[in-house]
């Protein structure tokens, strides 16, 4: 069954990008696009898509506000931002606020469709320097949990390359291992680590290092 999306975005050619994107994709289709965050918050609460590319710098209602509204009438909807705005600030408020992803709107048509994949999956997609500036974050807020098992060598490069940014797909297609593979070896590395997602798990190994 193909998975659906939503774009939320207020510049209409960047919106028909999107949605021309989402269109080359036989897995995922595009079910509606909205030009503000009030008309995606009435939208999204009867269409119930899987995925929402969101915009951040909305008229009115921002993209982060949409994010808080949109996760808390559904706390299983993944939303990914997609902006031209690569600044801390706006990327932990987006990530506090329920956002599963942040693309640039530059980033390429084959990485979205991928990003958007990768979220079924338990992926959080973001360009590398923006992983590391939220590991960096994170590992500000406080004491850590207990010390990690040692990793296999194998789930040690899979956590190598989570902190470089990449995908669940592009870790698979460098490793020769399936999806599905590097999917098991992060819930092993999570076990192993005491940690709850991938990127707390890049935290501990960044902070474990210095």
């Amino acid at each position: 069954m193909r998975k659906s999306v939503v774009v939320v975005e207020d510049d209409p050619g960047l919106r028909e990008q999107l949605v021309k994107i989402l269109r080359t994709a036989s897995d995922l289709k595009c079910v509606a696009a909205f030009a503000s965050g009030e008309e995606a918050v009435i939208g999204v609460s009867t269409l119930y898509p899987d995925v929402v590319l969101m915009d951040i710098g909305l008229p009115g209602m921002s993209g982060i506000q949409c994010v808080s509204e949109l996760k808390r009438m559904n706390p299983a909807l993944q939303i990914i931002m997609v902006t031209i705005y690569e600044d801390s600030e706006r990327i932990f408020k987006a990530l506090r606020a329920g956002a599963s992803g942040y693309l640039l709107k530059s980033c390429p048509p084959s990485q979205l469709l991928d990003s958007v994949r990768d979220v079924f999956v338990g992926g959080v997609p973001m360009s590398s320097h923006i992983a590391r500036n939220v590991a960096e974050h994170f590992h500000l807020l406080g004491p850590l949990p207990p010390k990690a098992e040692p990793l296999s060598d194998r789930e040690q490069q899979v956590l190598d390359l989570i902190a470089e940014g990449l995908i669940y797909k592009e870790i698979g297609d460098k490793l020769d291992i399936a999806v599905a593979t590097v999917r098991t070896h992060v819930q092993h590395i999570c076990q192993k680590m005491h940690v709850s997602n991938r990127m707390e798990a890049v935290v501990k190994q960044q902070s474990e290092l210095r």
